[in-house]
C-alpha cells in the first residue's frame, strides 16, 4: 500500500468518524427535544413553578380560618371562535376549604371545535399550594356548532401555605385559564358502496 493510500484510508476512516458522532449528537438533542416538554411538565406539577397548579384526589383534613380572595381570569387563544367566562368573577375561600366554581364556554363557529385549557396561578410562587380535585381543563373539550358547555372547577388551598412565610402577606390569588384550539384528526371517509353489489 503506498503512502497516498494509506493517507486515504486515515482520511476515510476520520470522516466516518466524524460523519457518526454528528449523527448521534443530532439523534441525542433530537431526544432531549423531545423529552424535555415532559420532563418539563412534570417538574411544574410537582413544584408548583411558574405558577403550575397541583392535582389532589381528596380534601386536606383541616379548614382554616384565614381567607383569601381567589380571582378567576379567562382567555382564548387567537383563532379560536369560543367566548369563555367565569361564572363569577371571585370568591373568599378559606385556606384548606375545598370550592367549585363554574366557567361557560360557548362554541361561536358554524363546525365542530376541540380545544384544551392552559392553566396557571399568580403569583407563580403560589402553585405548590393552589390544588385542584377536579378540572375541565384535565381533558380536551370538543363543542358542536353553537353549543354551550358548563363547567366545573374543583380546588382548595393546601393548608400548608400558612408554614410559608413568605405568604403571609398573601390576600388575592388569580386562578388563570387560556383554552387553545387542537388540532383535529382526519375522520374516517364512508366506504362507497360497491357498484357490482347493488346490482345484485
Amino acid at each position: 500500500m503506498t503512502v497516498g493510500q494509506r493517507k486515504d484510508k486515515r482520511s476515510l476512516r476520520r470522516d466516518v468518524i466524524v460523519a457518526a458522532s454528528c449523527g448521534a449528537f443530532v439523534a441525542m438533542m433530537v431526544g432531549a427535544a423531545y423529552a424535555s416538554v415532559p420532563l418539563y411538565s412534570w417538574f411544574c406539577k410537582t413544584t408548583g413553578f411558574g405558577g403550575t397548579t397541583q392535582v389532589a384526589e381528596r380534601a386536606p383534613d383541616q379548614i382554616l380560618g384565614r381567607e383569601l380572595t381567589i380571582r378567576f381570569d379567562s382567555n382564548v387563544a387567537p383563532g379560536l371562535p369560543w367566548r369563555f367566562e367565569p361564572e363569577v368573577n371571585e370568591v373568599k375561600v378559606r385556606i384548606g376549604e375545598v370550592t367549585t366554581v363554574h366557567y361557560k364556554v360557548i362554541n361561536q363557529a358554524a363546525r365542530e371545535i376541540t380545544a384544551q385549557a392552559s392553566y396557571n396561578v399568580s403569583p407563580p410562587q403560589v402553585g405548590g399550594y393552589f390544588n385542584k380535585i377536579n378540572c375541565f381543563c384535565f381533558t380536551q373539550q370538543t363543542l358542536k356548532a353553537g353549543e354551550t358547555r358548563e363547567m366545573a372547577v374543583v380546588f382548595y388551598i393546601d393548608p400548608e401555605i400558612v408554614k410559608d412565610r413568605d405568604q403571609n402577606d398573601l390576600n388575592t390569588i388569580t386562578l388563570s385559564y387560556t383554552f387553545y384550539r387542537q388540532r383535529e384528526d382526519a375522520r374516517p371517509v364512508a366506504e362507497a358502496p360497491d357498484a357490482n353489489k347493488s346490482k345484485l
